[in-house]
């Protein structure tokens, strides 16, 4: 009985997290809030698929981190519970600063013809700067609850040696999605602060630090498995 409840539990959780995260990805529509109702406004909304494509992925990502997480372990304490509703809670805030970074990318280096109903040009300075910090925050949140996550259950889940190297892999990785998160977002402030052009850019290209994530997991797994990390 007890593992039939655990088994239970287990599935309505994760259904729920399942289904937030496709409800967040549903606000993402390329379309606005209507059908397009003639080839010109479907062309319109068409423009927008890049940036909806690149905001599919990021909540994607998170999910997927959800997925591994449930695999490697089936806690159904109350901490898991908490943390998985956490990580509902930040995707749903996420998928606001999501897509107008994204979408004023796409706007900006395209001189609007991508994803044309944000006009990058009428955005301010301090504006963007506050958008790559909302962002920055989100995105942080969001990856350090998926570290907790994964640091839970090193330390409560039944692993073999095999999950349990994976999980403690995982914990450096989200951390290190959160650490470059959270950098973006103090860069983003100081720009907010101090009105400088550059660092807005700076802001954004923080994230191009997020290739070396692979780089980074297999040499700390060495590590793991050499002994050399308590």
């Amino acid at each position: 009985m007890d593992s039939r409840r655990e088994r239970t539990e287990n599935a309505r959780l994760d259904n729920f997290v399942d289904g937030a995260f496709a409800f967040a990805i549903t606000l993402l529509v390329i379309s606005g809030t209507g059908l397009p109702k003639d080839i010109a406004a479907l062309e319109h909304a068409l423009r927008g698929i890049p940036a909806f494509a690149a905001c599919f992925a990021q909540p994607a990502i998170f999910w997927h981190g959800h997925v591994r997480w449930r695999d490697s372990v089936h806690l159904t304490d109350r901490a898991s519970l908490l943390l998985s509703l956490l990580l509902v809670f930040f995707a749903l805030i996420f998928v606001f600063p999501l897509h107008l970074v994204y979408a004023s990318f796409f706007s900006a280096i395209t001189h609007g013809w991508l994803s044309p109903d944000l006009a990058v040009s009428s955005v301010d300075l301090q504006a963007l700067a506050a958008l790559f910090a909302c962002y920055g925050l989100s995105y942080a949140c969001m990856a350090g609850t998926l570290a907790l996550m994964f640091r839970h259950a090193a330390r409560n889940g039944d692993l073999t040696r095999a999950n349990a190297i994976s999980v403690h892999v995982s914990v450096a990785s989200w951390a290190y999605y959160a650490g470059i998160g959270l950098l973006s977002a103090l860069i983003a402030l100081s720009a907010f602060a101090t009105g400088t052009e550059w660092l807005i850019a700076i802001a954004g290209f923080s994230y191009a630090l997020l290739g070396f994530t692979g780089g980074i997991a297999n040499r700390y797994r060495a590590r793991i498995e050499q002994g050399r990390v308590p």
